[in-house]
């Protein structure tokens, strides 16, 4: 029942309307669970966060999964060399991995458009990095 009611937030139009309707829960559930409750009023802006970015954005973020897709390939590659002569030899080869997602991520399949951002930073030019001189 609790995850139910939850669950109402999340798919809100906009940042007030979830916010409006986390605090209707929260009192909802303040009668039968009041630490849930006052838990809940603290987490607000915590949890309601994204709600403030495009909704085009919001899709991309509310999974962890390409987060934990990549940390599962960190751990693959790290067990492959199984042994490192020092802290620095780690260092590189999971800096390798991030910076080759992160060349992915500009170059090829940029998981969030500029132009989009574009739209919550006002002061930020809508290029890429690469292309900067």
């Amino acid at each position: 029942m609790v995850l139910a009611l939850i669950n109402t937030v999340f798919p809100q139009d906009n940042q007030e309307a979830a916010i409006e309707q986390w605090y209707s829960v929260a009192d909802q559930l303040r009668s039968k669970f009041p630490k849930f409750a006052t838990l809940m009023d603290e987490a607000e802006s915590d949890v309601l966060a994204f709600m403030s970015l495009p909704k085009a954005h919001r899709v991309e973020i509310h999974s962890t999964n390409p987060l934990e897709r990549r940390n599962a390939e960190i751990k693959c590659r790290t067990d492959m060399a199984a042994i490192f002569p020092n802290e620095a030899a780690i260092t590189r080869l999971v800096g390798a991995l991030l910076r080759e997602q992160n060349d992915e991520w500009q170059l090829q399949q940029r998981y969030m458009q500029l132009e989009g951002v574009q739209t919550v930073l006002d002061n930020l030019p809508a290029r890429l990095s690469a292309v900067v001189s």
